[in-house]
């Protein structure tokens, strides 16, 4: 792959970004100015010069200022959970010396309160809901430096998982199920598999919960409840189109077992999710399981196979890229490196969009058609950070705001 093309590309977006970014309303991490400045950190890192991050700073005053001056928005996707969860990465991976333990424990009880009432309304969503919040307090729990706060977050993790219990339904033979809302139009409700708004992101949630030992007796048997549900379903054809349907309700017809390959829905982020809880729960099966659906997932890359539409993280060529090249150095697997840099080259195709941002549009759907992004999940900062990662020569973390690490 062409390293100049690809630096070009990410000087592109580094100047739409500056120019657009003080128009963003939102705060979070997938959605949002916080998400939008790690890649302006990730970028100064990769320059070795201080003027990206110094932006990237600007970024997150404005984030803070926003919440002084009423900004409410909870969420990890689009609100103070994600923006939260960015200051305490950024603090980890050592770009910048904030002191998390004075700033974000003032926003603890906001959050925590929404994690509680969404969690009785039966709203586990990941992006929108209490998982996201679990998310950001199981960071907290990680990262503090003081043990009076650790224990305030394990009190609160301790207290999502009861009520993640409570919220379950026994499915039988070991095999353990929520209920979500499918469609905000139709209000249908079922069983969601993926990784944006269903259960496997429950079993993410689970499985790094199960790696604390503060939290593993009480997550294990939900971990393997969610794991043995969602493995019910998998396909028994010989060459099915995707392996895991998105979701699963009642009515046999209803099921949506033809879904595209995307970090949002279908086979990688399940595979994902199974390969790593397989890790905690040493479980060789479960990880040979989710190496032959990644491997299944990694041929599929004519149009008509993958469904791919465009270029963006959330079920674009980007994430696609990103989720093989997590397993490909997961894995050192040959077949992984072959599906990441195809779906690079993909991502490189894409950029034709004459008054695109760098030249990528968002596909929004028919009734929507086609729109410029910036955001992590939906836009070119997500594309710049993919970029970033195949051309650094050092680890980087930022892919676990997607739960694909």
């Amino acid at each position: 792959m062409n390293k100049e093309l690809l630096e070009k590309k990410l000087k592109e977006i580094d100047q739409i970004i500056q120019s657009k970014y003080k128009e963003e309303t939102q705060i979070g991490v997938l959605a949002g100015l916080a998400g939008i400045s790690l890649f302006e950190f990730y970028y100064s890192k990769y320059l070795d010069i201080d003027d990206h991050a110094d932006i990237g700073v600007e970024m997150l005053t404005d984030c803070i200022d926003k919440i002084n001056e009423g900004y409410s928005y909870p969420t990890f996707c689009t609100g103070i959970a994600g923006a939260g969860w960015v200051l305490d990465h950024l603090e980890q991976e050592e770009f910048m010396d904030a002191d998390n333990d004075d700033l974000l424990p003032e926003l603890d009880q906001y959050i925590y309160t929404f994690m509680v009432t969404d969690m009785k309304n039966g709203n586990y969503d990941f992006l929108h809901g209490a998982i996201g919040y679990a998310f950001y307090f199981l960071n907290r729990y990680r990262n503090t430096k003081s043990d009076e706060l650790k224990e305030k977050y394990k009190g609160f993790l301790i207290e999502f998982l009861d009520l993640l219990e409570g919220l379950s339904e026994d499915a039988g033979d070991g095999k353990v199920r929520w209920e979500s809302e499918l469609s905000i139009e139709t209000k249908e409700r079922g069983y969601n598999l993926s990784l944006s708004h269903g259960m496997s992101s429950i079993v993410g949630i689970l499985t790094k919960l199960h790696e604390h030992d503060a939290f593993k007796e009480k997550a294990e048997p939900m971990l393997k409840g969610a794991v043995n549900y969602i493995l019910s379903f998998k396909s028994e054809e010989e060459n099915p189109f995707s392996i895991f349907p998105s979701w699963v309700t009642d009515n046999k017809e209803d099921q949506n077992s033809q879904s595209r390959l995307a970090w949002c829905y279908g086979d990688l982020g399940v595979a994902m999710r199974f390969w790593y809880a397989s890790k905690t729960l040493n479980d060789e099966a479960l990880g040979k399981t989710a190496l032959e659906v990644l491997k299944h997932a990694a041929k599929r890359t004519k149009v008509e196979d993958s469904l791919v539409r465009d270029a963006g993280v959330c079920h674009g060529s980007y994430g696609n890229a990103q989720m093989f090249y997590r397993m490909y150095k997961e894995t050192g697997d040959q077949d992984f490196k072959d599906a990441f840099e195809f779906w690079m080259q993909d991502g490189i195709n894409r950029a034709t969009f004459e008054d695109g941002y760098a030249g990528y549009m968002q596909w929004k759907g028919v009734d929507k058609s086609w729109a410029p992004e910036v955001s992590v999940l939906e836009g070119i900062a997500g594309i710049g950070l993919t970029i970033l990662d195949y051309l650094a020569d050092y680890n980087t973390n930022w892919d676990e705001c997607l739960m694909i690490s």
